[in-house]
C-alpha cells in the first residue's frame, strides 16, 4: 500500500522537477515564482490519494494531472490577486506587483493553457471523462470568482447564496482533484463520485474553516495577517451568519463600515467586529459548521468500495485541512 509519507514526498519532488520553458523569460519566470512560493498542495496530494487507494504502487500516468490541478489552481490565484488588489500572496510579492498587471494576465493565460496541456497527458482509458471534468470545473471556478466579485456590491447575502459561491469558487476544485485521482486510479464511476462528493464537502469544511481562520487564527501559522476579512469588507461566512443572527443589523454594518486608513483603525475595526462575532456566538457556529461539513465529507467517502485502512487516509487527510479551526 502506498503511504502517505510516500504520497507527500512524490509531490514535493514533483514541484522541486516541474519545468517551464525557459524563453521569454518575462512571459514564464512569473509561473516558476508562483510554483516556487508554495502552499499546502492540497489538491495534487488530494488527486494522488484518491489515485492510491486504488492502487499498490504510483505510477507516471498520475504525474501530469496532478500538477495540471496545482498550475490551474495557481492562475487563478495570480488574476484573483490582480482583482482583488493584492500585493502579497504566502508573505511574498504578488505576480501582478512584481511584474506588472499585462504582465500577471498574460503568464496567467498561459498557466492556465500549461495545465490544459498537462490534463491531456490523461491515460486514453479515461481522457474523455477527464478532461470533461477538468473543463466543467474550470468554469464553475470563474462563476464562483464572478459571484464573489457581484457580493461586494452588495451590503448583505443570504447564507445559500454564500455557500453555492464557495462551493464554485473553492469546493468543485478540490471535488475535481478527488475524482480524477479515483478515475486514473481505476475507480468504479459509482466510486468516483463518491469521492467527488467528499471533496466537495471538504471544500466547503475547508473554505469555512480559512474563514474562520482569518478571524481567529494565528498569524505565524495562517500564514498572513488575522482581520484581512474584515478590514477588506469581505463576504466570509462569519459576517453572513453575523447578519443572519443579528438583531440589530445596523450594527454590524457601521462596524464593517470603519475606516482602516492607519494601522491604529485597521486594529479597531477588526476589534469591533470580532466583539460582535464573540456577542452572537458565530466563532462556535463557525466551529460547528466545519465539523458538520466535514462529517458529511466521510459520510461520502465511507460509501467507496476500499477496505478500512485507506479509509483512515481519507479521514487524516479531511482532518489535516480543518483541524486548525476545530
Amino acid at each position: 500500500m502506498i503511504s502517505e509519507a510516500y504520497i507527500d514526498r512524490t509531490v514535493k519532488e514533483i514541484f522541486e522537477e516541474i519545468e517551464f520553458p525557459a524563453a521569454p523569460k518575462g512571459l514564464y519566470d512569473p509561473l516558476r515564482y508562483m510554483i516556487s512560493i508554495g502552499g499546502k498542495r492540497i489538491r495534487p496530494k488530494l488527486c494522488i490519494l484518491t489515485y492510491s487507494i486504488f492502487k499498490d504502487d504510483l505510477y507516471n500516468e498520475i504525474v501530469e494531472p496532478a500538477l495540471a490541478l496545482e498550475v490551474f489552481h495557481s492562475f487563478t490565484l495570480i488574476h484573483d490577486d490582480i482583482m482583488d488588489r493584492s500585493p502579497l500572496r504566502r508573505g511574498m510579492p504578488t505576480v501582478w506587483k512584481k511584474w506588472g498587471e499585462d504582465t500577471a494576465i498574460l503568464s496567467g493565460d498561459v498557466m492556465n493553457i500549461d495545465s490544459y496541456r498537462r490534463i491531456a497527458m490523461t491515460p486514453e482509458r479515461v481522457h474523455g471523462k477527464v478532461l470533461s471534468l477538468f473543463t466543467k470545473t474550470a468554469t464553475e471556478v470563474c462563476e464562483g470568482q464572478q459571484m464573489d466579485m457581484d457580493f461586494e456590491k452588495l451590503p448583505q447575502v443570504p447564507m445559500e447564496d454564500y455557500m453555492k459561491m464557495i462551493g464554485l469558487k473553492t469546493a468543485v476544485l478540490l471535488a475535481c482533484s478527488a475524482k480524477i485521482g479515483a478515475l486514473i486510479g481505476g475507480a468504479s464511476d459509482v466510486d468516483a463520485d463518491f469521492l467527488y462528493d467528499y471533496g466537495y464537502r471538504l471544500g466547503l469544511a475547508f473554505q469555512v474553516a480559512d474563514d474562520y481562520l482569518d478571524a481567529y487564527g494565528d498569524e505565524k501559522v495562517f500564514g498572513k495577517p488575522i482581520g484581512g476579512d474584515i478590514v477588506n469588507d469581505k463576504k466570509s461566512w462569519l459576517i453572513t451568519r453575523a447578519l443572519e443572527k443579528a438583531e440589530d443589523r445596523e450594527e454590524v454594518f457601521e462596524a464593517m463600515a470603519m475606516p482602516v486608513e492607519t494601522e491604529q483603525q485597521r486594529t479597531a475595526k477588526i476589534l469591533a467586529v470580532k466583539d460582535i462575532y464573540n456577542r452572537l456566538g458565530v466563532d462556535d457556529d463557525a466551529r460547528e459548521e466545519v465539523a458538520r461539513l466535514t462529517t458529511l465529507a466521510m459520510d461520502a467517502a465511507l460509501k467507496v468500495n476500499v477496505n478500512s485502512v485507506r479509509m483512515e487516509m481519507l479521514r487524516r487527510f479531511a482532518d489535516s485541512l480543518v483541524s486548525r479551526a476545530k
